[in-house]
């Protein structure tokens, strides 16, 4: 019988052998084996097949490759070293974003009506329909759609890549990747996973002002993945802290919005309205980098509640711990300056 260690080594050992030989049955059944060996993978097999999975990702047919994508991202998730592997899964995230950006355009051309819901598993489907209006396909056609189709995948991988702060901040130094998810994403909720890590701040300095008080605040932000869980942390640091009237979140919603497990994941409830300096809502689905910049400092408004809100405390990536911490309180004079440019919030439904 063959050990579980074995399996996964001999898959990978398939894998490769069917790429040298672009044996498209041999690759079938390896990513069948791989998929199989993975789910009882320990962390020293996942280091050892990661990078060599990383190696074997740009001879991998393009309809496979964002499968073996994700297979990548586990390792990386169980212990393999992200920079041995991240290199091989960003370019082709890159790739799948230039190619995803004309099929909109393919389709309504040749198909029409609402765009096909993403799913890898229909992705010969969606071909053939395309094949079938156009008169065949080629390497063009046939990029566009498997990029369509397989989007939440490479989602999926590059989310397990830039989860490591080095990844990420190489990533977001060159800026390229960022630039493309903005481009290419239709609606606020698309690609949401990449985009609000792309755009997550390891250290970043926030000036906040509690309207109602007059009273204003340095805070740093680390690793914090959305606005609700940046709006509960705010609130424990200011209201506990007792720097402002107001029921604080509990110890519960603090501790799983930093670094502790979600289970079972306590419901918190919204203390203010957010808002940048222009009136502006920053709503809570949002994330930090939402909050506008002025004169070079992120500057965050705190009303009353426009309504009243609860939600399930938590950490939008619960891989990823975060928090926020208070610098400095602004004297009175400094408050009254930075609130002078703020504008009055904006009424409901006119928020944003």
């Amino acid at each position: 019988m063959i050990s579980r260690e074995r399996a996964l080594y001999q898959a990978v050992d398939r894998l490769e052998h069917a790429l040298g030989e672009q044996d498209e049955a041999l690759l079938n059944d390896a990513f069948g084996q791989l998929r199989d060996a993975f789910e009882n993978a320990q962390p020293k097999d996942s280091a050892e097949v990661g990078p060599r999975l990383a190696g074997a990702l740009s001879r991998t047919p393009m309809g496979a490759e964002a499968i073996l994508a994700v297979m990548i991202g586990a390792c990386v998730e169980n212990g393999a070293d992200p920079a041995a592997c991240s290199g091989p899964v960003l370019a082709g995230v890159r790739d799948a974003l230039r190619n995803v950006a004309g099929f909109p355009a393919l389709w309504e051309e040749a198909v029409g009506g609402d765009l096909p819901e993403r799913d890898h598993l229909a992705l010969g489907e969606v071909l053939g329909r395309v094949a079938e209006a156009t008169g065949g396909l080629d390497e063009a056609k046939f990029a566009a759609v498997s990029a369509w189709m397989q989007l939440p995948l490479w989602e999926m991988a590059a989310v397990a890549m830039l989860s490591r702060e080095a990844i990420r901040r190489a990533v977001q130094a060159d800026g390229t990747l960022v630039a493309l998810a903005e481009e290419i994403a239709l609606g606020d909720a698309d690609l949401k996973c990449l985009r609000y890590l792309l755009k997550m701040f390891d250290d970043e300095p926030l000036v906040v002002l509690h309207r109602p008080t007059g009273t204003g605040y340095r805070l740093r932000v680390t690793r914090v993945g959305d606005n609700f869980q940046l709006h509960t942390l705010i609130a424990h640091v200011l209201i506990a802290g007792g720097h402002i009237p107001g029921d604080p979140p509990s110890a519960e919603a603090v501790a799983v919005c930093r670094d502790a497990a979600f289970e079972p994941a306590p419901h918190t409830t919204g203390v203010f309205n957010l808002s940048g300096v222009d009136g502006g809502w920053i709503w809570n689905e949002g994330c930090p980098a939402d909050i506008p910049v002025v004169d070079g400092e992120r500057v965050l408004v705190l009303d009353p509640p426009a309504y009243e809100r609860s939600w399930r405390a938590g950490r939008f990536y619960p891989g990823i711990t975060g928090d926020v911490t208070l610098e400095a309180t602004l004297d009175r004079t400094e408050s009254e300056a930075y609130l002078a440019q703020a504008a009055p919030p904006r009424t409901w439904p006119d928020g944003d």
